[in-house]
């Protein structure tokens, strides 16, 4: 098995892995007698079709036998309420500076008792899509939030016969001693007053999504939103994964097979609303034949260099999908979207974030015909997608330390998929390291995985600004012209003005103007920032996420070159 579920008497006890203290408080509650098991994915849908409050659209699942369905299955519509994105101020990382575990122990410990009067639905899934990474996750969740269960289990891969067999067969992550992912969930929990707890190491509107990832277990307290599920899986996935020798990918990965035979893997690396979706599912008017691996979440082996996908399933924005749009026949189920009748009387989806924005639903495998859940081909080049005006399109970068600490230092928007607090600027730039708000250890793990890929595996890296670049947009058109340039070996790159370790290409209507004063000011503040973040790294945190001096030193070097202008 990959992960490990069941444990000799003589492999239980404190101080072995699988027992810390807050997977015991997690895990012996999948246990109790109040616990029911939903084994298939039609029974999930049946009790998320028949949960309160759940709309039944008159749209069908397409092809539904072939992912676990009834052939009559419509696609569920579920709302959330006024939170529709995720909040990363509710996550508390276990073993991270100033983390308090001894109180959100008790949190969870209480939060659990207190379900002891309500049926509580375990589900189980697989994460990663190959004999080479799969793992086991478990949900706990309380009757009444069928939809968040359901929608976890179409996410990640539910247990077909398929799956099964693979993953009996698959490789034990980290010689078997990786446990089974346990999450425990109750959106509808709320702090009350408790003997001996302690709700200070809450966030400011008391929810709470609480990692242990060593022992890869979670609870997820007071969120309804299904994003918070998602990722917060995949954050241990990503966890599990860093520790065993992959580097844990927020972005798309796609294979190209060019005309001569050859193979480039392109990895994409951005927020949601970056462009990483329409990169990696782009079809390039059939000028390639195409693999797409996923374009949420992936693993690369920094050894061999291939790339694992981690769910068959894509959990979308609807914004750009109107009502009665193609890519809709691929819906499995939405959620935060509005529902009309048409003029038949049928019930269909109302999008384009007209109630809301964030409006998500996800879509079937089947979206994406040329979808592969491995890609052999080593990766070939990585893409770090920028919203920063002081970028040009594109720039190729030179150097390891350089190529991942642009990563660590990867600049860009707020996007709508998060919650964020009132009166914060959805335009204003903010450093999201490698496009991963969801890592749950050392920032220098993910620095020293992308440097070994440029240094040792020969892995280009590139910076593309899918955004304005002093006031003109790139438009999408630009960046697949860009890429395809790329992938075709066409591109000519020289140096950057002074900058020693930056390349350019030329590109029509987006040429920088060294001469310019203005633009030098602009680009020499986007610089000295991703310094100060670096600096920052260092020592908030009690330097928890402090990266070498080499990854300090590269962009300090930048910096001094614009000076020279």
């Amino acid at each position: 098995m990959s992960t490990k579920a069941y444990y000799p008497i003589s492999e239980i006890g404190a101080g072995k892995p699988g027992f810390s203290k807050t997977r015991s408080i997690i895990e012996g509650a999948f246990y109790g007698n109040n616990v029911v098991k939903v084994n298939t994915l039609k029974e999930a849908y049946e009790l998320a079709k028949n949960s309160p409050g759940t709309i039944v659209t008159d749209m069908p699942v397409h092809r539904a036998e072939e992912i676990g369905l009834e052939k009559d299955a419509k696609v569920l519509l579920f709302n959330d309420g006024a939170v529709t994105g995720r909040y990363a101020q509710a996550r508390r990382i276990k073993g991270e500076p100033g983390v308090d575990a001894a109180k959100l122990d008790k949190v969870v410990m209480d939060a659990i008792y207190k379900t002891r009067w309500q049926t509580l639905y375990h589900v189980e899934c697989y994460i990663g899509l190959d004999p080479e990474f799969m793992a086991k996750a478990h949900l706990l969740i309380p009757e009444g939030e069928e939809n968040i269960m359901y929608n976890w289990m179409l996410n990640f891969q539910y247990m077909s016969d398929t799956y099964i067999k693979m993953y009996k067969e698959s490789q034990p992550i980290g010689g078997g001693k990786e446990p089974d992912i346990y999450i425990f969930s109750n959106p509808q929990w709320a702090p009350t007053p408790s003997p001996d707890v302690d709700y200070s190491c809450l966030s400011d509107d008391l929810t709470l999504c609480y990692f242990d990832t060593d022992q890869n277990c979670a609870a997820i307290l007071g969120m309804k939103y299904f994003g918070e599920h998602k990722k917060g899986t995949l954050t241990m996935a990503w966890a599990m994964a860093n520790r065993n020798g992959y580097a844990s990918c927020h972005g798309g990965q796609k294979e190209y097979l060019l005309a001569d035979g050859s193979k480039f893997v392109a990895s994409v690396y951005g927020l949601s609303g970056s462009g990483k979706s329409t990169l990696t599912h782009a079809k390039h008017n059939g000028k390639y034949e195409i693999k797409v691996l996923h374009d949420d979440a992936f693993i690369i082996n920094t050894d061999t260099c291939a790339s694992v996908a981690l769910e068959p399933t894509y959990f979308d924005k609807t914004a750009d999908y109107p009502t009665g749009c193609p890519d809709n026949t691929f819906l499995l189920t939405a959620q935060n979207c509005s529902a009309t009748l048409d003029e038949d009387g049928k019930v269909q989806l109302v999008t384009e974030d007209i109630r809301n924005g964030n409006g998500r639903a996800i879509k079937s495998k089947l979206w994406s015909p040329n979808r592969v859940d491995k890609i052999d081909a080593p990766v070939n080049a990585i893409f770090w997608i920028m919203k920063d005006p002081t970028i040009p399109p594109v720039v190729k970068l030179k150097g390891a330390a350089l190529a991942s600490v642009m990563g660590a230092t990867l600049a860009t928007k707020t996007s709508t998929a998060e919650r964020v607090a009132a009166g914060t600027d959805m335009n204003a730039l903010r450093i999201v390291p490698y496009a991963n708000p969801f890592r749950t250890y050392p920032l220098v793990n993910d620095y020293e995985k992308f440097k070994k890929l440029v240094d040792e595996k020969n892995v280009d890296c590139y910076i593309i600004n899918t955004g304005d670049f002093m006031g003109k947009k790139v438009k999408p058109a630009d960046t697949l012209g860009i890429l395809e340039t790329i992938v075709e070996k066409r591109a000519s790159f020289k140096q950057w003005g002074p900058f020693e370790d930056i390349e350019i290409m030329d590109w029509e209507g987006f040429t920088p103007n060294l001469g310019d004063a203005e633009y030098v000011k602009a680009l020499q503040g986007a610089m000295q920032n991703r310094v100060d973040a670096v600096e920052g790294f260092a020592t908030k945190k009690e330097g928890y996420d402090k990266l070498p001096d080499e990854a300090l030193a590269a962009l300090k070097k930048i910096v001094d070159e614009a000076a020279s202008l």
